[in-house]
């Protein structure tokens, strides 16, 4: 059926709205509810489409070979109620029983971050280190690391890589693909503690960069292709 025939059709969990990142109401509720029934939300069914939200959105949408644009439209709505057969009573009873199991916590997440922030965390740095030494996709992961503890970015993993012009990876689509196990472990390592950059909060190749911004900030030390910096 054509998309725009399905965006005039009814979902009947949800209203008609095309649900998106700073929407607030009961469908955003049924959103995240039902995207924490199948493993995808881990935050809290707050009603707040915050960046939380946005993130479990695209990971929905992209194991079900739909658009990842991190909106909520008839389609994916459709695809969502589908994926998730049960009433709203379903889904309250599930989120009352189940609080305790899948509430993210410090003491269940490597150093308090959420599988979101991992899962994120690989991706980027699969998008913007592959092909990198190890010891280079680790500090690639570190920076992202300093920039969330550090009082001049987003406060959160999401936040900082989704940071307008922030990461190449997100400007050039290369975050959405499936990153392999040796980013994965590099983000588990900078997590646990390993930082090669030695604190920087920037890295740029030398062979493509084109700001002259970039170039005056206090270098520290290459690693394989990159240039990491103060």
């Amino acid at each position: 059926m054509p998309f725009s025939l399905l965006e005039n059709q009814k979902v009947h969990a949800f209203t008609n709205q095309i649900i998106q990142r700073g929407a607030v109401g009961e469908d955003v509720i049924e959103l995240q509810s039902r995207l924490k029934y199948i493993g995808f939300y881990h935050g809290n069914i707050d009603g707040v489409f915050g960046w939380s939200t946005y993130w479990a959105l695209r990971n929905f949408q992209y194991e079900f070979g739909l658009p990842i644009d991190g909106l909520a439209g008839a389609t994916t709505k459709a695809k969502l109620t589908k994926a998730t057969k049960y009433t709203k009573q379903t889904a309250q009873n599930s989120t009352a029983t189940n609080t305790t199991a899948t509430k993210t916590t410090a003491s269940n997440t490597p150093k308090g971050y959420s599988q979101n922030d991992i899962r994120l965390l690989a991706n980027a740095v699969n998008g913007e280190s592959r092909g990198e030494p190890y010891i280079g996709q680790v500090a690639v992961a570190a920076v992202i690391l300093n920039r969330v503890n550090s009082p001049s970015f987003p406060n959160t993993v999401s936040g900082v890589i989704f940071e307008p012009g922030a990461f190449t990876a997100v400007a050039d689509g290369q975050i959405w693909l499936t990153p392999n196990e040796t980013s994965k472990k590099a983000v588990l390592d900078a997590i646990n503690g390993w930082d090669p950059s030695g604190e920087a909060l920037y890295y740029f190749n030398p062979a493509t960069a084109t700001s002259s911004w970039i170039w005056g900030r206090p270098q520290i030390k290459r690693i394989g292709n990159h240039i990491f910096c103060k």
